[in-house]
């Protein structure tokens, strides 16, 4: 089992940044592909960005490129989620994930762990 706990969420004026991180725990071996998913209200769960066991190849929905920037630290089985130039809708709850295996990395069932989730609240 792997255990994921993320921390980092809160309140910002639009324009503005957060960074998120993720701490993995348990069998942590067992990890391949890490990512980031956020859910707003009445919305289905989306993808955000993911990251490959390595780091070297990251991927983005078109609505956070060149905004948000998704890193690893392998030696702290932590990723981390920076979050620039923050907008309105930007607001959710923020959800880290793990999976064991490379697969399609903005898919939800491609993942076998989830975090608690952490709110982020962009005001106008």
């Amino acid at each position: 089992q792997v255990q994921l706990v993320e921390s980092g969420g809160g309140l910002v004026q639009a324009g503005g940044s957060l960074r998120l991180s993720c701490a993995a725990s348990g069998s942590i071996f067992s990890i391949n592909t890490m990512g980031w998913f956020r859910q707003a209200p009445g919305k289905a769960r989306e993808f955000v960005a993911g990251s490959t066991r390595n780091g070297d190849s990251t991927f983005y929905a078109d609505s956070v490129k060149g905004r948000f920037t998704i890193s690893r630290d392998n030696a702290k089985i932590t990723v981390y989620l920076q979050m620039n130039r923050l907008k309105p809708e930007d607001t959710a709850v923020y959800y880290c994930a793990a999976s064991r295996t490379i697969g399609a990395i903005a898919t939800t069932l491609n993942y076998d762990y989830w975090g608690q989730g952490t709110q982020v609240t962009v005001s106008s």
